[in-house]
This record gives C-alpha cells, structure tokens and sequence, in this order.
C-alpha cells in the first residue's frame, strides 16, 4: 500500500508541473486565436448529427445499434486529437490532388474519406502488402495497369493509384447496388461482401452482421468526414498557415535507365532525399529501363527546399 501511495503522489506531483509548465508556454497570437488556459478542457458527450449521409446516402440513424456504432467512431476520432490534427493539415495536401480524379470517374468526393482511414493518407504498408495511400495489393495493381516490382511501384504514385481505386469502386458499385456496399467492399472484398449478403438475407450494410474491421469501416469513414468537413463544431482551433501545402512541381520525362538518383537529382537542384519525397514510386536508387518506358519524375519548383 505505501509503495502505491508513494507512486499516487508522484503522479500527482507531476501532473501539478505539467499544468504549470503548460500555463507558462506562449498562446498563438494570430487575431483568430484566443488565449486558452489548461483547465478550460472538458470532454463532452457528442451530439450526433439529425441526419448523416455517406456518398448522399443515408445513414439509419433511429436504428439504435447503428446510433451506438456512429457515436463511437465520433468519439474515438474527435478525442483521437493528435492524429485528427494531422488528418486536417494533410487534408490540405492531397485532397485537391484525389478530388479531381474522384470526378473525373465519377466517385462521389465522400470517397476521399475512405483513403485518410485506410492509410492517414501517408504510403503505409500493411502485413498483408497492402501499399500506399489507397492501400493497393500487388495483384490488384498489375491487374489495373500498374507497374509493381522493387525497382518500380506505382502504388505509390497518388494519382495513379487513385485512378485504380475509381475503377475498383465503380465496379463494386455496379455488383452491389450502392456507394455504401462499395465502401464496405473496399475493405472485404466483393465476394466477401456478396457472401455475406446471401448468407444473411439483406441488401443493406448496415443490417449485416460483419467482422470488427468491415463492421466499424463505412462509420470511420462518415465520422472523419463529419470531424474534417467541421472543425469548430468538433473543437479543433488551426490557422490556415498550419496546414500542409502541395509544393508544385514540373515533370521531367525519362526514356532512358538511370544509374544514379542521387547524381540525377543533383542536376536539378535537389538531393536525392527530395527526389524520393516527390517521386515514392521509385522504390531503388537506380531506375532500370531496359524497354525504354517513359516515365514522368517530378521535380519541385526552385524556392521551396534548401
């Protein structure tokens, strides 16, 4: 008992200095920011929306178990504060990179949505090989066009990648019937999400009984959109200049093997590290290019590295 005493106290202790040493720490002073003290933090119940929609359709609300399952999501992503930060600042980055693509196929934008849960919208790599943003596996990729091997991998390439993810989707749409059975399917698999579906007589994703990652996938997705298309309503304070921008970039063709990235990026002003961070797709630090393939490296405007 005095050894859990002792470390109760010395919670306590360092709990005091924090708190003090956060109220001395320097509030923004950007007009659109007020100085806020430590001990105005609350959590608060969340009041779920009247009405939520995923792709403009409609999210059954008066079904309790679909009522508990949004609130949780709403919960975890709202009071996940950290990583909601980090969804805004790189919001700003890459949606108007995914937008225009979305369109251009014809996916609702909601869809944008589906890859901030499916990766943060970062290149994750996942146990089963799932890449990039749109968490593409290798076979899906090759499949839809992409070049996928150690030397090359456009799963990494964001518009590429994104184009990909259109098509599966639109094909999920036309072999289940709804955007929200697509969205699922994203995750499951359409023959997973099918199965499913006979096997327990319904049309709709939210009357299946699904496994935990499918079963919270298509409320994560409306959640975060919900928390992103709402700051304030949801508490977080940001300026404009906090977010992440798209640095621009002129391409530059290559037909041709290159030996070496880094003196190839030397050229063009850059190191090989800035290379990298605009061209992920090129997994080695050589290209080999034996069928004389065009590919299109971007290089970052003049001004924006040191």
């Amino acid at each position: 008992m005095k050894i859990i005493e002792r470390t109760l106290a010395l919670v306590g202790l360092l709990s005091l200095s924090a708190l003090f040493i956060y109220a001395l720490q320097d509030a923004p002073t950007d007009e659109n920011f007020e100085k806020k003290l430590i001990n105005d933090y609350n959590v608060y119940a969340l009041q779920i929306p009247d009405e939520l929609n995923f792709a403009g359709e409609p999210m059954p609300l008066k079904d309790p178990d679909t009522y508990e399952r949004m609130d949780r999501e709403l919960l975890v992503n709202t009071y996940w504060q950290s990583n909601a930060l980090l969804m805004f600042k790189r919001a700003k980055k890459y949606f108007p990179i995914i937008e225009p693509i979305l369109e251009k196929h014809g996916i609702p934008e909601d869809f944008k949505y589906l890859a901030v849960i499916e990766s943060g919208l970062t290149n994750v790599v996942s146990p089963a090989g799932a890449t990039g943003v749109w968490q593409i596996m290798p076979a899906t990729g090759r499949e839809n066009g992409l070049e996928v091997n150690d030397n090359v991998d456009e799963r990494y390439n964001l518009e590429k990648a994104t184009e990909v993810a259109c098509k599966y989707l639109k094909k999920s749409k036309q072999d289940l019937g709804s955007w929200t059975l697509a969205a699922a399917a994203y995750n499951a698999g359409n023959a997973g999400v099918t199965r499913r579906m006979k096997e327990q007589n319904v049309k709709s994703y939210y009357d299946l009984l699904l496994g935990e990652e499918t079963g919270r996938y298509v409320f994560r997705i409306v959640a975060l959109k919900e928390i992103l298309s709402n700051p304030d309503k949801y508490g977080f304070n940001f300026r404009e200049k906090d977010l992440y921008n798209t640095i621009p970039t002129y391409q530059v063709k290559v037909d041709t093997t290159v030996t070496d990235f880094t003196k190839f990026a030397e050229k063009y002003g850059i190191n090989y590290k800035v290379l990298k961070l605009h061209n992920p797709w090129l997994r080695d630090r050589h290209l080999v290019n034996k069928t004389r393939k065009t590919y299109i490296i971007d290089i970052p405007e003049k001004g924006y590295y040191n």
